[in-house]
């Protein structure tokens, strides 16, 4: 969730979105992932429900409910579409910096889009997905995969295990 926030405090002045709101949006969307993964009656009704007990914006209230496709929720403004976009990517990322000697240092969009074209790393991957977040949110995927190496790499002290590559 934390690479989740950084890439969405990253892509939150691109659309004169506000960063903060656009930060806790990507740290508190999948915060009840854990305990309720089910997708037909867990994950993200229990945090959708407990963000509009606590009295969140709506605004990512209804960015949560709609970056699950299954949730029936059109994403429609550009902080919903950012959040869909960068939600898999940024595991994807941090799985293509798991297995680099250098982590996300130095990480560029070719060496992703390698990874990505072997369906059995990060096999969970929908890889769809990954390209239709980016077009849903009208950047070319070259770009799109720049923007979020650049927020993790900014954050890759946060993000790196202890004892991974920096």
């Amino acid at each position: 969730m934390l690479a989740v926030e950084a890439a969405m405090r990253a892509y939150a002045p691109r659309f004169d979105g506000d960063a903060e709101l656009w930060g806790l949006t990507g740290l508190l969307h999948d915060l009840d992932y854990e305990r309720h993964p089910n997708l037909e009656d867990g994950h993200p009704r229990y945090a959708i429900r407990e963000l509009e007990a606590r009295g969140y914006p709506d605004s990512l209230v209804r960015a949560v409910a709609s970056h699950a496709d299954f949730m029936g929720v059109p994403r429609e403004t550009p902080m919903e579409k950012a959040l869909f976009a960068v939600d898999e990517l940024c595991g994807f990322v941090l799985a293509c910096a798991y297995v680099r000697p250098d982590g996300l240092i130095g990480m560029t969009p070719k060496s992703v889009k390698k990874k990505l074209k072997q369906p059995s790393f990060a096999a969970a991957v929908n890889r769809e997905e990954l390209t239709r977040g980016a077009a849903e949110l009208g950047v070319d995927f070259d770009e799109h995969l720049t923007i979020v190496i650049g927020a993790l790499t900014e954050r890759s002290n946060e993000l790196m295990p202890a004892g991974a590559p920096p």
